[in-house]
């Protein structure tokens, strides 16, 4: 199956921008839409946006529209959260995930998951 190695994580001041990086590697033919999942302490895992492989349709949770935006590099296998006008509401463990669906906003919909990465922003 599709590996996913997340990078870019880490402490920033509100207001500022952060751009996440999920790296896949392996077999990537069984994945239609690679997805982006946040879950901050005490919270359930929320839906933060998708993109599709193949036509690049994108579409986000609502307390991210307008500031959060995912791109993908088809050639590179690698997927981006771009994060911008950061809040500290912000802050939780962001997690890159892989699915076999089109346009899936579900957690059960992703087959497999990035190892999580910790993005902080400070007031």
């Amino acid at each position: 199956q599709v590996q996913l190695v997340e990078s870019g994580g880490g402490l920033v001041q509100a207001g500022g921008s952060l751009r996440l990086s999920c790296a896949a590697s392996g077999r990537t033919f069984p994945t239609l839409t690679m997805g982006w999942f946040r879950q901050a302490p005490g919270k359930e895992r929320e839906f933060v946006g998708y993109i599709t492989w193949s036509g690049g349709r994108t579409d986000y949770g609502d307390s991210v529209k307008g500031r959060f935006a995912i791109s993908r590099d088809n050639v590179k296998n690698t997927v981006y959260l771009q994060m911008s006008s950061l809040k500290p509401e912000d802050t939780a463990v962001y997690y890159c995930a892989a699915s076999r669906l089109l346009y899936p906003r579900e957690r059960p919909s992703y087959d497999n998951w990035g190892q999580g990465t910790q993005v902080t922003v400070s007031s």
